[in-house]
């Protein structure tokens, strides 16, 4: 594998799975593959899970590792080509790019959404600048569009705890004060379509999501139908997709919140969520501290998901 991005660049989903369980149960197995090879994470955006749970993947899979802030440790990056340089970006992201590099065996790149043009956002400029520049196999390690290392993650989280082969799962839009990218949204519903799970989006009109990556997925207005009978409740905050409105927040509307009395429509249902979240915004205290919260356990498979794409890079390596 020389990129990852999307749910198909791993291939066979199942046996994707029973890798990363393969990995979990004995994450040192394949320290040989990273010997005398170096990762460098390229963060435009800031991170907590990303940057540690990369970073410990790589570091299991003997890996050097290089991290670059490049808004804070770094000359700031013009990525527009034709501007004239005149301002307070000394440096060009097509010159950095292939020096980068020079200095590494494997990319990884974090790059939110902009929300000044969605067309630039969704064609993935910096990360396709990235792939074409380079040299290097490149990962995602979230983008204006997806977030595949978490997915990925949330996947394998859910294999460990279905209790039915096809589970109900609903991915649910809570309120958040500030404009969110669709990227987890967006990976999410690409993943559990592909996992063949039974998934539906539930959100206020105006919170559609780009078709591609709805799918199969059935689209329920009414919150409290789509959670009815639900295995996995997965709450995310996103802004609005469809021009005119894209990047925009339509409604903060708290009857959203993920509470104990919504949790009390599923079928025992699990609560999950990318974290960072904002409590009793996205979803009550009591909720997320309960027994059914899978917000740490998601956390900890991070570092599997990312540690199966790395393994697979440096196989592709060989």
């Amino acid at each position: 594998m020389k990129y990852f991005q999307h749910v198909a660049d791993l291939g066979d989903l199942r046996q994707a799975v029973n890798e990363a369980l393969e990995v979990k149960a004995n994450r040192y197995a394949y320290k040989h593959l990273g010997e005398n090879k170096t990762l460098l994470m390229i963060f435009f955006n800031s991170s907590l899970r990303t940057r540690l749970s990369t970073q410990k993947a790589a570091m299991n899979l003997g890996m050097n590792v290089i991290v670059l802030d490049v808004n804070q440790g770094a000359w700031k990056l013009e990525t527009e080509r034709g501007v004239i340089m005149d301002g307070d970006k000394p440096e060009h992201l097509l010159e950095a790019i292939p020096v980068m590099g020079c200095y590494c065996d494997v990319i990884g790149v974090r790059s939110f959404a902009r929300f000044e043009n969605k067309a630039d956002d969704y064609e993935e400029k910096i990360l396709s600048q990235f792939i074409k520049y380079s040299g290097r196999p490149v990962f995602a390690m979230e983008t204006a569009t997806v977030h595949p290392l978490q997915s990925f993650a949330d996947l394998i989280t859910i294999e460990e705890h279905k209790t039915v082969e096809r589970p109900k799962v609903v991915l649910t839009w809570a309120p958040h004060p500030k404009a969110l990218p669709q990227a987890v949204p967006n990976s999410f519903a690409e993943w559990m379509n592909a996992a063949g799970y039974d998934l539906v989006i539930t959100h206020p009109h105006g919170y559609e999501l780009d078709p591609q990556f709805v799918g199969n997925a059935i689209v329920e207005y009414d919150q409290d139908k789509a959670l009815a009978g639900a295995h996995f409740v997965y709450a995310k905050n996103w802004s609005a997709y469809a021009d005119p409105n894209y990047g925009k927040v339509l409604s903060t509307d708290r009857s959203w919140t993920i509470t104990t009395e919504k949790m009390a429509l599923t079928d025992n249902g699990y609560f999950m969520h990318c974290l960072p979240v904002r409590r009793n915004m996205i979803v009550s205290d009591d909720v997320i501290e309960s027994d059914h919260s899978l917000v740490i356990p998601e956390a900890a498979n991070r570092e599997i998901s990312a540690q199966v794409v790395l393994k697979r890079i440096l196989e592709g390596l060989k």
